[in-house]
């Protein structure tokens, strides 16, 4: 039985590429395809896809909340992030909503294709400088020295990954206000003034 898959791509050629690619295999059936994920949710409750292959950059709605959306609407379905952004920001932005693989977009067919049965069999697909960037958090030695909250440290990656507060407060699904009181007590707990040093104090010393 084919695996049925939904493309997030703002990339009209691209994503018309990938339907193309995917469908002419005759293992993936392309229940839909769009130019953004503001409607991620209803989409995945109707089509019930088992793949989601998921850009960052897209109009309105950014792919990190999409994530949300999609996995809101059905926890099964994986969501492949398939984007040209390969800074640590972006990356745990999207592990940390659910994503369940990260590719870059310059990645082969062949090896796209293998990580959608990857990803289906529990696996955790992701291009070989993405996986080095994961491997060295750890070596490195993330710790929450700073005791800041999950919600916290989802801000402050944000910020690092260059979000404006505006941008924040849309990719985590709260209001302005809501998203100006987290950095005021990442601020704090950072002992910084502003975001600048928030961002330089984060990425000097592994916070995130």
């Amino acid at each position: 039985m084919a695996l049925r898959i939904i493309i997030f791509d703002g990339n009209d050629k691209l994503r018309e590429s990938l339907v193309f690619l995917l469908s002419s295999t005759g293992d993936y059936e392309v229940v839909g395809d769009y130019n953004n994920c503001m409607d991620a949710g209803n989409i995945t409750r109707v089509y019930r896809p088992d793949v989601v292959l998921m850009d960052i950059d897209l109009p309105v709605v950014s792919g990190i909340k999409g994530i949300r959306l999609v996995k809101e609407a059905r926890p099964d379905t994986a969501v492949i992030m398939f984007t040209a952004f390969e800074d640590d920001g972006h990356l745990f932005q999207c592990l940390c909503a659910g994503a369940g693989g990260y590719l870059l977009k310059k990645t082969s067919p062949s090896r796209l294709f293998d990580a959608i049965y990857e990803v289906m069999n529990g696996g955790a697909p992701m291009s070989p400088s993405i996986a080095r960037r994961i491997l060295g958090s750890f070596q490195q030695g993330r710790v929450n020295r700073y005791s800041l909250t999950t919600r916290e440290l989802e801000v402050l990656s944000m910020l690092t990954g260059g979000s404006s507060t505006k941008m924040i407060a849309s990719g985590l699904d709260i209001s302005f206000e809501t998203a100006r009181s987290h950095l005021k007590n990442i601020y704090i707990k950072l002992c910084v003034n502003c975001g600048k040093e928030a961002i330089s104090k984060a990425l000097k010393e592994h916070v995130i």
